[in-house]
């Protein structure tokens, strides 16, 4: 098996998580500003800190799986884990120029 940097690893991961949409909004959700961090490790293991637009968002319990299922499914990942927080809450400003733009909030 040929190795792969961890940055490398990770900007594969980013472009995954830019194939994933909120449902109710049509952007992105790493564009969204809902990932906070994306950790890889020399196992090549991954934790994902993310958040939600609220917590009561009607995708909360099958967004964050299908943020798992799509990085595991990248060559070299072992497992991928999603960790959803808070805290920061979520808000408008974290959203990129491209999502504001997109939504036409610019």
């Amino acid at each position: 098996m040929s190795t792969i940097d961890t940055a490398e690893l990770g900007e594969k991961i980013v472009k995954v998580l830019k194939t994933i949409y909120d449902p109710e909004i049509p952007v992105d959700i790493y564009e969204l500003g809902l990932i906070y961090d994306v950790l890889v490790n020399e196992d090549y293991e991954v934790k994902i800190l993310m958040t939600l637009t609220t917590p009561n968002c009607p995708v909360a319990e099958t967004l964050p799986l299908e943020v798992e299922e799509k990085v595991k499914s990248l060559n070299y990942i072992k497992d991928a884990e999603v960790e959803i927080t808070f805290d920061p809450p979520w808000s408008q400003d974290l959203m990129s120029e491209e999502a504001k733009l997109e939504l036409g909030m610019l």
